[in-house]
């Protein structure tokens, strides 16, 4: 009979996911990995296989996070749905400023991709369009509300905020102040912008 398991994967997987935010897969060591969980290289094998599937493990765990973060975010709370995506944009300034917040996994994932067909970068896709289906959602709903141009391109501009969240979370992390990453949140929310509203309000230069 095998021996029982005396630890809870889901505490395994959060302690690793501290190193790999850290370190990144590349550069997290099995010893590190040994430190964080208090498991011996023996027992995190038998588990979860080697780093690399600990990894996935942990990024997948970290995908549904960030998605239902951004849900909430972008949730129905009685305000427009731009308004939401301002409000959510300017909270991740916020956020991503912050001197002790950690790297998403997400992030780092799409850090160390090489882009081809291996499961890193499977997972991190689809984390990618798990996102921008969340983003996709309200901006149609914002075009239903008439507060897009009926030939808005949704689901471009869902990924286009997702690179600009993506980007503003590695650049708080490389120390660029709330200032900066608010201004670019701003200015990421011009493309949201209807040049004919523009052209009303003196012509303001939107990223459409």
């Amino acid at each position: 009979m095998p021996r029982p398991r005396k630890f809870v994967e889901s505490d395994v997987v959060s302690s690793a996911s501290e190193v790999f935010a850290v370190h990144g897969l590349a550069a997290s060591t099995f010893d590190d990995l040994v430190r964080a969980t208090g498991l011996g290289k023996q027992s995190l094998y038998n588990a979860f296989g080697g780093k690399r599937e600990l990894f996935l493990r942990a990024l997948s765990e970290d995908r549904e996070e960030a998605t239902r973060a951004v849900s909430e975010a972008l949730g129905h709370d009685g305000a427009s749905p731009l308004e939401r995506i301002r409000g959510h944009m300017l909270r991740l300034a916020i956020e991503f400023s912050s001197s002790d917040r950690r790297v998403s996994l997400t992030t780092r994932a799409l850090v160390e991709s090489t882009g081809e067909e291996d499961p890193l970068s499977t997972v991190t896709k689809a984390g990618i369009e798990q996102l921008a289906g969340v983003y996709a959602g309200c901006l149609e709903h914002a075009r239903e509300n008439g507060d897009l141009p009926e030939d808005a391109n949704v689901q471009s501009l869902a990924v286009y905020f997702v690179a600009v969240t993506r980007g503003m979370e590695l650049l708080g992390r490389a120390g660029v102040g709330r200032g900066v990453l608010t201004a670019v949140a701003l200015d990421a929310l011009r493309a949201l912008h209807d040049p004919r509203t523009d052209q009303a309000d003196g012509g303001r230069p939107t990223l459409q």
